[in-house]
């Protein structure tokens, strides 16, 4: 279960990872793009694209810095097998609807020809799942889950 862990971790990170890139390819797009814009003789017209420019580079550090802050929570979290039995960040919980990991909300993952979800404990899912243990049941949205295994 630990190289299972270490595998979902390690998609996690590749998924934050990307999203940097991302957000580093557009800031970099629109500071290039700012830098050769030229003044016109029409001056709003200039001073509105560069408005634009900085709303966009703006609106991309916000996703790089959101983008940091999941990398932070994923170096937090551990790989090593659940010992308390409860539902917790780093856990892989097996319910009838579906296998959660309780990480960083990155959606589906496949590991091994399994599908996964990586849900953040902040999530309405990852909330339900907190502190619970096997044999637990909850509901969220008119779906009934029964919690099988932690890990």
């Amino acid at each position: 279960m630990t190289d299972l862990k270490a595998q979902l971790h390690t998609l996690c990170l590749n998924y934050v990872q990307l999203k940097i890139a991302e957000a580093g390819h557009a800031i970099a797009e629109a500071q290039q793009s700012a830098n050769n814009e030229t003044k016109s003789s029409a001056g709003d017209k200039y001073e509105t694209g560069r408005a634009m420019m900085q709303q966009e580079t703006d609106r991309n550090m916000s996703q790089l810095n959101e983008a940091n802050k999941l990398k932070v929570v994923l170096n937090h979290l551990s790989t090593a097998p659940n010992t308390t039995g409860f539902a917790d960040p780093g856990s892989v919980v097996i319910t009838n609807n579906g296998i959660f990991y309780i990480s960083i909300s990155a959606g589906m993952l496949n590991a091994d020809g399994v599908q996964y979800i990586a849900v953040s404990i902040a999530s309405p899912i990852g909330a339900m799942l907190k502190g619970k243990k096997a044999g637990d049941s909850f509901a969220l949205n008119g779906k009934q889950y029964q919690i099988e295994k932690i890990y």
